[in-house]
């Protein structure tokens, strides 16, 4: 059988595909010729960015529906895909771009803390794929963000490494599970991307170490890692590169390796 894993007149779906690496995302897939992008987003905060990169969406050709949710627990992530698929059709590809950071001393982590960013990475990263394997078309692709700090060895980040950890274990077992059906299931492990995102946790001095941590960080406007430069492999990842599945791909510039 010859599977179709061209980007054209597919439907996709994408969890905070409002802004940043997200948006840039929804934007690269419609332009890829996608039929449809149902671009969700968290909360009224970020309304305005999705309603940007809903006209950008249109503008390239293809149709587009916004859905905001919380997407931290089952039931809403369960919802997720069947307004999705209410509003576009059938979904062939799933990328979820969820995340959110907390940076401090192992000994300061507090249970809320805890519970709110396992919530976010794991949580939702786990039910996101598991309705994906259910809801998408065969030979479907599915897409998580995770972290390169997988691969790091530093102190202060274990809550959010520690929190995207369960992701690679999570994507290899549905790679296996989804793999009759021809869907294909992968991790992509940016470094620290020149977001808002990063700046968010980082000290002057924190932030001037990984500007300058990657290889090739002197190639680069600031020395981070571009969410631009990401966009090529998930689009890959999603069409010409399907025979690549239960695999987490660090994508750094050489801030990391294993």
């Amino acid at each position: 059988m010859v599977a179709d894993n061209t980007i054209t007149g597919k439907n996709v779906l994408i969890a905070g595909g409002a802004k940043n690496l997200g948006g840039l995302i929804s934007r690269d897939l419609a332009a890829q010729g996608a039929r449809a992008v149902a671009v969700h987003y968290n909360s009224e905060a970020t309304r305005s960015a999705a309603e940007e990169t809903a006209s950008a969406v249109s503008a390239a050709g293809a149709a587009v529906h916004l859905l905001q949710a919380d997407l931290t627990s089952a039931a809403a992530v369960s919802k997720l895909f069947d307004d999705a698929k209410e509003a576009i059709g059938p979904i062939d590809i799933a990328i979820n771009t969820t995340g959110m950071v907390i940076k401090k001393p192992l000994r300061e982590i507090t249970e809320e803390d805890y519970d709110k960013i396992f919530a976010v990475n794991a949580k939702t990263a786990l039910f996101f794929i598991q309705q994906a394997g259910e809801k998408l078309s065969d030979r479907g692709k599915i897409v998580t963000l995770v972290t390169s700090l997988l691969s790091a060895f530093t102190g202060l980040y274990s809550i959010y490494a520690g929190s995207k950890a369960p992701v690679e274990h999570f994507t290899r077992a549905a790679s296996k599970e989804f793999g009759e059906r021809g869907i294909s299931v992968t991790a992509v492990a940016p470094g620290p991307m020149e977001t808002p995102f990063f700046y968010g946790q980082e000290t002057k001095d924190s932030a001037e170490y990984n500007q300058n941590a990657a290889d090739l960080s002197k190639f680069t406007a600031t020395g981070l890692t571009d969410p631009k430069d990401i966009v090529p492999l998930v689009r890959f990842l999603v069409s010409d590169g399907w025979w690549i599945t239960g695999q987490t791909i660090l994508a750094n510039g050489g801030y990391t390796t294993r």
